[in-house]
């Protein structure tokens, strides 16, 4: 799980709830007002079945869900540390002594990349095909952040129709100032809604969805590195030093320092 999305619920609606104790507003009007929820939720509902097409609002659960189930990927340092036991078997066996490992590959970008290096494909096309693969899969990420961030642009200026809608009906009947009052007070909280999820749901889940778009297509690009050096039969030590660069400065110094001895000895 990822706990961070978590904890920005809590301390979201935290905020909320205990800001509107201290300032003694109503905590009740949060509930007791349906007509914002529909105005609000179902409104962005309808802003985005109108602003992106079936395909692509189909993995809308799929894309939310992503932010609080954290997504397997391998990571860096581990990636480093396979590909250095790959370029060992490929000096000392050939490169068709890697298709022993291709099925122990659980990931399908880079067991494509192997199958296409050990068939034999030129380097260029190898590359070609894996950076293109790259770019159509950041677009379709790019699709999912926008909706999310489409919505974070849409929700509060409903909360402005929502406040309107509600004057209206707070002024159509000014006979009894006591319950006007309660109404025009009401009537705000469609502004509320609008502002909160806007601000505090949607927007920061599209910043998420792009952080781990990023996340992903940085440990692509190390596959790519990786494979295109596999295949030019670099040496264990230059393929780990290569990859590093994509570490932070602590990460980089850890897994040189680990495997600079190692990797001698494997060569």
């Amino acid at each position: 799980m990822e706990i961070s999305t978590i904890i920005g619920l809590i301390l979201g609606f935290v905020s909320l709830i205990l800001g509107m104790f201290l300032k003694g507003a109503p905590i009740e009007s949060l509930v007791s007002n349906p007509a914002a929820f529909v105005i609000i939720f179902v409104g962005t509902a309808a802003t985005l079945f109108m602003a992106f097409p079936m395909s692509e609002m189909k993995k809308f659960p799929t894309l939310l869900k992503l932010t609080v189930s954290k997504p397997k990927m391998i990571s860096k340092a581990e990636l480093i540390t396979l590909f250095m036991e790959w370029a060992t078997i490929t000096r000392r066996e050939g490169l068709l002594a890697l298709e022993a490992k291709v099925e122990e590959i659980n990931d399908d970008f880079l067991r494509g990349g192997m199958r296409m290096i050990i068939d034999g494909n030129d380097q260029e096309f190898v590359q070609d095909v894996l950076t293109e693969d790259i770019a159509a899969t950041e677009e379709r990420h790019k699709a999912g952040a926008l909706m999310f961030s489409q919505a974070g642009m849409y929700a509060p200026t409903l909360g402005v129709l929502g406040a309107v809608v509600g004057l209206i009906a707070a002024l159509s009947d000014m006979s009894d100032i006591e319950k006007l009052s309660h109404a025009i007070s009401g009537a705000f909280i469609a502004t509320v809604f609008g502002i909160f999820t806007g601000y505090v749901l949607w927007h920061p889940i599209s910043n998420k969805l792009k952080r781990l778009s990023k996340k992903e297509m940085e440990i692509r690009l190390m596959m790519v590195e990786g494979l295109l050096s596999i295949q030019s039969g670099v040496s264990t030590i230059a393929i780990q030093q290569k990859l590093a660069v994509f570490l932070t400065p602590a990460e980089r110094a850890e897994i040189l320092e680990k495997g600079a001895g190692e990797g001698e000895q494997k060569e």
